[in-house]
């Protein structure tokens, strides 16, 4: 009996810590796969065509976000606004795809959906930094020289740090 108390104990507490968060461990690289993922083209990306409907509108919430500047604290307080930080950024997407509701802060995303890289959406979240990718196009504020806003980068990104997260069904 006694041991069995211990064995519980120790599974209760394995399961409250993040070792069963899925460290990302490769970098995020963006390669055009007809079918599988969005075709990234003068700036913009267009879903592949048997995309489900959330990955299309998740695409097209990130298009809109393109000329948006980096804004500290954008979209937390107001969903349309002027400019979005990290979370602002990754937070709108999933509401306008009908995964959130709400926002959350970067932090917030540890714990968000489901374990591990999604089929479609993935989201990489650390301490003070969100993004995410989407039909295998990386949507970030961050991973360069500059605070630009959110912006599709196809170029490659560490993700030294991050854990992996997806939308349950994603």
């Amino acid at each position: 009996m006694r041991i069995l108390l211990l064995l519980s104990a120790a599974v209760i507490s394995l399961t409250q810590t993040s070792c069963f968060q899925v460290k990302a461990k490769e970098p995020v690289v963006y390669k055009f796969e007809p079918g599988r993922t969005a075709l990234f083209k003068g700036g913009m990306a267009y879903a592949p065509k048997r995309a489900p409907k959330a990955v299309i509108a998740a695409i097209a919430a990130s298009n809109r976000l393109q000329n948006k500047p980096y804004k500290w604290g954008g979209g937390h307080a107001r969903q349309n606004d002027s400019g979005y930080d990290c979370s602002g950024t990754v937070s709108y997407v999933l509401r306008e795809a009908g995964l959130l509701k709400g926002s959350m802060p970067s932090g917030g995303y540890l714990n968000y959906g489901k374990r591990g890289k999604g089929d479609w959406i993935t989201i990489y979240s650390r301490k003070g930094h969100v993004f995410m990718t989407i039909a295998g196009l990386r949507l970030d504020t961050g991973g360069d020289s500059s605070r630009s806003g959110p912006r599709w980068k196809p170029w490659r990104r560490g993700v030294k740090g991050y854990i992996m997260r997806h939308p349950a069904g994603y």
